[in-house]
């Protein structure tokens, strides 16, 4: 579970955040102006990267939220086997299962090579190379 804490202020469009405990793209960001007594708020909306979930959330522009720690990495397609690919990781050399996504389903091939993300402890094959 790594992350780490910033201001909401700080956060931008295309950037990560952690929303109910799973990593979540910024889709739009919008702050209003604060009143007379008030702080400025953000609204912020964000879309699951590993359940496609929608989530908004409205804070005050001054508080800490968390960033999820997202570590891109290279893989080799060792085998596929029905809905899931084994693929070594290129770095290290450690084999991982982990489930085909729909949109490239068909240019995965044995031996391609594929970018997948690790964050909070889950992983997603993003592209293929």
């Amino acid at each position: 579970m790594s992350k780490k804490v910033v201001e909401v202020k700080t956060l931008k469009i295309g950037k990560y955040v952690v929303l109910g405990g799973e990593a979540s793209k910024i889709t739009s960001l919008s702050t209003s102006s604060p009143g007379k007594h008030g702080a400025a708020k953000a609204r912020l909306e964000a879309v699951g990267i590993f359940d496609g979930q929608k989530r908004s959330i409205v804070k005050p522009v001054d508080t800490k939220i968390d960033i999820p720690i997202i570590d891109k990495r290279v893989g080799q397609v060792l085998s596929i086997m029905g809905t899931d690919v084994q693929l070594m990781d290129m770095e290290n050399y450690e084999t991982l299962e982990l489930p085909i996504p729909e949109e490239i389903k068909d240019q995965i091939v044995e031996g391609a090579e594929v970018d997948y993300i690790t964050a909070l402890g889950n992983m997603k094959i993003m592209r293929v190379k």
